[in-house]
């Protein structure tokens, strides 16, 4: 089968290579795919600390992380990519607490549930499975991924800048800080970032 310019590779990045068909998404109001949610978080470098799951499976390290972000999809076919319609996010904090960010009310407490009790099983601790109560909703059927990628940016912005004596979570930092109008940013502020990135490829 021919490829088409959607197949094109526009940008390398870590383990992620990302596509025209991606540009696409970014530029209009389309639901974020894999490969994108893949180069945000591999793009959040600057949190101490964190890490993401694929980063941790060989082999597991969860007794020297303080912060871990798991994207949780509810595509419930491993085998089929790109597959499921919801994002939402599971973060584990300091070996005690996973917390579920979900922008549709729960709408992945399922999915996110299965991996708690997955990754649990690998751990030395009783860490417990809440809920963020300060998590905004998201007002239409396409920008979970955004609302994923902001909070993820927020969390580790407030881990940056946590004073170590500081046992609060970061839920009021969710509720001030993503808006609508934050998330809708969110869009052009990655497709500026690949754009940005792209360019430094070209120079090299």
């Amino acid at each position: 089968m021919p490829r088409t310019r959607a197949d094109e590779k526009v940008l390398s990045y870590k383990d992620v290579v990302l596509r025209e068909s991606d540009l696409a998404i970014l530029s209009g109001l389309y639901f974020l795919n894999d490969r994108i949610i893949d180069f945000y978080f591999s793009h959040l470098t600057s949190c101490p600390d964190a890490s993401y799951l694929k980063d941790l499976l060989q082999p597991f390290q969860f007794s020297s992380r303080k912060l871990i972000r798991f994207p949780i999809n509810d595509n419930e076919d491993v085998n089929l990519a790109e597959g499921g319609s919801h994002w939402s996010l599971l973060a584990f904090y300091d070996a005690n607490v996973f917390v579920h960010h979900d922008s549709l009310r729960e709408l992945n407490t399922t999915d996110a549930k299965r991996v708690y009790r997955a990754v649990i099983a690998y751990m030395e601790s009783d860490a417990k499975y809440t809920v963020c109560s300060t998590m905004p909703a998201q007002a239409n059927g396409y920008d979970c991924g955004l609302y994923v990628t902001a909070t993820a940016h927020a969390i580790c912005e407030w881990y940056s800048n946590l004073p170590k004596d500081l046992k609060e979570l970061w839920f009021s930092d969710i509720q001030k800080g993503i808006t609508s109008s934050h998330v809708s940013e969110m869009r052009n502020d990655i497709l500026a970032l690949v754009r940005s990135l792209m360019s430094k490829e070209q120079d090299m």
